[in-house]
């Protein structure tokens, strides 16, 4: 079975002409070309389950029209796509960062699905996907570290009440101090890191920081990880081939 992670940057790009005539212009720009590049990459790739960080849901960038659902009627996948932030909070209410959206996209259908809302930071929301015997956490975590400590605090709270046996949790970390900010997190979850490498995902042009990651529990084997050297984002994706074990 085969997962993709891809923060994509709302398929905006990343660097040149990013900045361009203003800092952070390309923010503002259609998505339309550049879309169609991540499309081609995820179809090259063939994954079994994607997930998705940083996804238009519907703003004017991407014609109104969902970047998941895009994805999903291409490629033939059943995709679930929220909003980050938390219920009723003003990002909600702000237009363009009411549509930035995180989502998860299979081949299967769910068995069922739940939405988490941290209680800390900006970025609150986790989505998690029942497929089989497998619980999938897709995360994007706040950039105030006491914030995420506090996040992954209640993401293992998460994860302790409602996981059945595999457990993979995914998502951008934003793991600015390095990624021995996840020691703690990971000693009492018992779950590993697949990039066993430590191999860097950002920025895409010259990667130099590990924010994104695949984490799965100690009964799933990882038969392949490795990160793409593609810049159609400013992170480069994360590609696992893993086995359930019984």
């Amino acid at each position: 079975m085969r997962m993709l992670l891809y923060n994509i940057r709302y398929a905006t790009g990343h660097k040149n002409g990013y900045h361009l005539p203003l800092p952070y212009s390309g923010f503002f720009r259609r998505t339309t070309a550049n879309m169609e590049q991540i499309i081609d990459f995820i179809e090259l790739l063939d994954p079994y389950i994607i997930g998705l960080v940083e996804v238009d849901a519907g703003s004017y960038r991407s014609s109104r029209i969902c970047q998941a659902e895009i994805i999903a009627n291409k490629l033939g996948y059943y995709p679930l796509v929220e909003t980050k932030y938390g219920l009723g909070s003003l990002p909600t209410r702000i237009p363009v960062l009411s549509q930035q959206s995180n989502a998860l996209l299979t081949k299967e259908p769910a068995d069922d699905v739940l939405v988490h809302y941290f209680s800390k930071g900006m970025k609150k929301m986790v989505i998690h996907s029942y497929m089989g015997s497998l619980s999938i956490y897709l995360v994007h975590l706040s950039l105030t570290y006491r914030k995420r400590q506090n996040q992954l605090e209640e993401l293992h709270t998460f994860i302790k009440e409602h996981s059945r046996e595999h457990v993979i949790v995914a998502g951008d970390f934003n793991t600015l101090w390095g990624s021995n900010e996840l020691n703690l997190f990971l000693a009492a979850t018992g779950l590993k890191n697949a990039d066993r490498e430590g191999l860097p995902s950002h920025p895409s042009h010259a990667p130099t920081r590990q924010l994104d990651f695949i984490l799965h529990s100690d009964n799933i084997t990882i038969s392949d990880f490795f990160i793409p050297k593609v810049q159609l984002s400013d992170h480069m994706p994360l590609v696992c081939d893993f086995v359930l074990n019984d």
